[in-house]
């Protein structure tokens, strides 16, 4: 029986080990402007039941009069208090969709919060003209069911047409416990006082963290756009070295080849003088093409460590590099410079780093280069085609090329080459 019990609990701790380990991939592999957005979702979520709670419920159980109508009353209101909260967590995702230009609102996702908000406000009036309730209560109230309602209804207008119907609901609601209890002057005053507040506290809550995000989400497009022109500057010189070297060399070929033909139609030996200067021509191009192509592969190491803490650093990303001093073979250097430059393409476009450490080492054996980043997310290890061709690469010269988690949220990458032909 002890048996049994020790092995279903081994399995539930399993399960539960699993369901953890899911969740915080789940959230590890998400960017910053993801992560801060689900973060600020998750408050809006929570804000309108905490309010409900803090400003409704609990002012409710000690201010409410003991009678049978203002009883049933209350039991109403906090019914409608629960839906208001419901209705707000539907709306918050699409209004904040809506916020960010990604998706227009559904045409009739107003009416039910709306429609709860005025059947809230009429219910508080009521309770005010029965006195079923003391002033006090019944501004706090008012906060809560305004709040419910306002903040995710301040992402979906302007601010300047927020504040124009926020004072007209002022005004009416006033005017409304006004007439409710026109011998309470300072509950009247308090209650506009309360609308304000909570008027201003959910707009301050919706549009602030909404503007947040937007800033975020446009610094993360920036980002992608900013990876996208690197590569295409990149094709470019790469094109623009082609039409360099070909473009005079096509043209001298067309050329001299028309002029043979036309000598091979006259019968002039000189002919075949033009077209053995075609073939020699042709053939220089072909190795002035593979020069600029070995050029583009065969990449300068120091000038790709400096130009990884460059743009690591454009990125936001503090990147420290550490190389020694040593006189590496051509091919040995072009390996190691395109692990540099494909390990900071992967730090940018994969986690979310905010160090980077590059380290190249020449020891007795080996010469090593380190490149290890925090934020690792789970994309970046997953052995992808880039990681494939550097492999290939550093094994054309002998070495390896490792790659993997290096502790909690960190990622390594690290290449090694044997010493052979190294002066250091």
């Amino acid at each position: 029986m002890l048996e049994e019990i020790a092995s279903h609990a081994g399995t539930r701790g399993r399960g539960l080990g699993r369901i953890r380990a899911l969740r915080e991939r789940h959230w590890r592999v998400r960017s910053k402007a993801e992560r801060v957005e689900l973060t600020t979702l998750g408050m809006w979520h929570l804000s309108p039941w905490l309010l409900t709670v803090s400003w409704l419920l609990m002012p409710l159980i000690g201010g409410l009069r003991h009678r049978p109508v203002p009883l049933a009353l209350g039991a109403l209101l906090l019914l409608v208090g629960a839906g208001q909260c419901v209705a707000a967590g539907r709306l918050t995702r699409p209004a904040l969709d809506r916020y960010l230009g990604r998706a227009p609102l559904p045409g009739r996702a107003l009416w039910t919060p709306a429609a709860l908000l005025g059947t809230a406000l009429a219910l508080i009036v009521a309770l005010t003209a029965l006195d079923g309730v003391d002033s006090w209560t019944a501004r706090l109230a008012v906060g809560a069911v305004l709040m419910a309602f306002g903040q995710p209804y301040a992402l979906l207008v302007p601010m300047a047409v927020y504040l124009r119907r926020a004072g007209a609901l002022t005004v009416a609601l006033v005017a409304a416990l006004g007439l409710a209890r026109p011998d309470d002057g300072a509950g009247v005053l308090g209650v506009a006082l309360t609308v304000a507040f909570a008027v201003l506290l959910a707009l301050g809550a919706g549009r602030s963290g909404a503007w947040t995000l937007s800033v975020l989400w446009e610094a993360e497009r920036a980002r992608e756009v900013e990876a996208r022109l690197a590569v295409a500057e990149e094709r470019l010189r790469f094109g623009r070295d082609l039409h360099d070297v070909l473009g005079r060399n096509l043209s001298v070929i067309s050329l001299k080849s028309e002029l043979a033909v036309q000598l091979a139609r006259r019968g002039r030996p000189e002919a075949v003088e033009q077209m053995t200067e075609v073939q020699r021509i042709a053939q220089e191009s072909q190795r002035e093409v593979r020069e600029v192509v070995r050029g583009y592969r065969e990449a300068d190491l120091t000038a790709e460590l400096a130009g990884a803490k460059g743009v690591l650093g454009a990125a936001g990303i503090e990147c420290a590099v550490r190389a020694e001093d040593a006189v590496l073979p051509v091919p040995v250097q072009s390996a190691l410079a395109w692990v540099v430059r494909e390990a900071a393409t992967n730090v940018l476009r994969h986690g979310d780093a905010r160090h980077c450490a590059v380290e190249l080492v020449t020891g007795k054996d080996h010469v090593v280069l380190t490149v290890e980043n925090d934020g690792a997310g789970e994309a970046a290890g997953n052995g992808g085609s880039g990681l494939a061709g550097l492999r290939e690469r550093l094994a054309a010269v002998g070495g390896t090329l490792t790659a993997g988690p290096a502790g909690e949220d960190r990622f390594r990458l690290e290449a090694r080459v044997p010493m052979d032909g190294v002066t250091a």
